[in-house]
């Protein structure tokens, strides 16, 4: 239960009272966040879902869609995208560009970045829904489910803190890797099931976009341990908006 406070507590505005804040909890929240994204997931799919029932166009569906996870979370991953890619495209030396993601206003590459993603995870879950409300549906909830998955991943051991305090700190390096494997593991089974409802096509399809986005999230996650010296809770929230932006472009491929 305390993981579960830990993870529905950060990670969402969803009533959860954080009844312990130490590395524990932390270690047991990281591992609960898929569940947290499967939840945040399925209140977007949702919301689309009656609006389409009510007579909107998928487009609109889309954003909406697109505009419920940025509420269930007051905006905090997009906000530490916008932060990570300042702190970036700054070119600047590690404990510099620490000091621009800690600064409270976006400069032009966290503008340009936060534009183009909700702008690409639109126009993915427009295909999406074009498609039916069922796999706009799945689209939303896998999505959000494999963002935080990726927010695991970012949490294992060997991946250290950038900064002392913060989040980041609370969190790094707290989920042994087989830990890691295994949620990993069940996460992308229950996809592939989910997938396999429909059609073998779409459980294929649903796995390899699953294991496209972690891939990428991993990519930036290294990016950034190097740029940086280690995580911190921004480049938490851009590993979980790239593994789902990924995610979404993933499955209207194909």
């Amino acid at each position: 239960m305390d993981g579960l406070r830990f993870a529905f507590g950060t990670l969402t505005v969803l009533p959860a009272r954080i009844t312990r804040w130490d590395r524990d909890a932390a270690r047991a929240g990281m591992l609960c966040a898929p569940l947290a994204g499967l939840v945040v997931g399925l209140f977007a799919a949702a919301v689309g879902g009656v609006f389409l029932l009510l007579g909107s166009g998928p487009l609109l569906a889309a954003v909406l869609t697109v505009a419920v996870p940025a509420l269930l979370t007051r905006g905090l991953h997009l906000d530490g995208l916008a932060d990570t890619a300042d702190g970036l495209g700054s070119a600047k030396p590690a404990e510099e560009a620490l000091r621009i993601m800690k600064q409270s206003d976006i400069g032009p590459f966290g503008v340009i970045t936060v534009l183009f993603v909700l702008l690409t995870q639109t126009a993915a879950l427009y295909e999406s829904y074009d498609e039916g409300w069922a796999q706009g549906a799945i689209a939303a909830a896998l999505s959000a489910t494999i963002a935080r998955l990726a927010l695991t991943h970012a949490a294992r051991e060997g991946v250290p803190a950038a900064r002392p305090e913060g989040l980041g700190a609370v969190v790094a390096a707290t989920v042994p890797l087989r830990a890691a494997a295994l949620t990993t593991a069940v996460v992308l089974v229950l996809a592939t099931a989910t997938g396999a409802l429909s059609s073998p096509y779409d459980a294929l399809r649903d796995l390899l976009a699953s294991a496209t986005a972690l891939a990428a999230a991993t990519l930036l996650l290294r990016h950034c341990v190097r740029r940086f010296g280690g995580v911190t809770g921004d480049v938490f929230g851009a590993v979980e908006e790239t593994a789902a932006t990924v995610t979404l472009v993933a499955l209207t491929l194909g």
